[in-house]
């Protein structure tokens, strides 16, 4: 069973960028088309970003169009997310996930929370 383990949040002011990380332990991650998923407080949880398994194919959610970008090096079965000028919004609990019509499939993984002050 593959285990998704994301990192790379924290606290950053409005306007500066992070970088998320997200690993997989159990199993590969590479055959998946992949994608990120956020949960603000007192919200339900939702779609950012995805990518195809190979990468060529892309698509984000209005709200973060332009300004963060999922990318991912199957040869460290690894998935992205740089995250630049962020704003106060952008708060959230983010995780990746195995992706099919904009749903997450696999368990999910504990998150890495993402923090931005104005």
């Amino acid at each position: 069973q593959v285990r998704l383990v994301e990192s790379g949040g924290g606290l950053v002011q409005a306007g500066g960028s992070l970088r998320l990380s997200c690993a997989s332990s159990g199993g590969t991650i590479k055959t998946y088309v992949m994608g990120w998923f956020r949960q603000a407080p007192g919200k339900e949880r939702e779609f950012v970003a995805f990518i195809s398994w190979r990468g060529g194919s892309r698509d984000y959610a209005d709200s973060v169009k332009g300004r963060f970008t999922i990318d991912r090096d199957n040869t460290k079965d690894t998935l992205y997310l740089q995250m630049d000028n962020l704003k106060p919004e952008d708060t959230a609990v983010y995780y990746c996930n195995a992706v099919q019509s904009r749903i997450g499939v696999l368990p999910w993984g504990q998150g890495t929370q993402v923090i931005v002050s104005s």
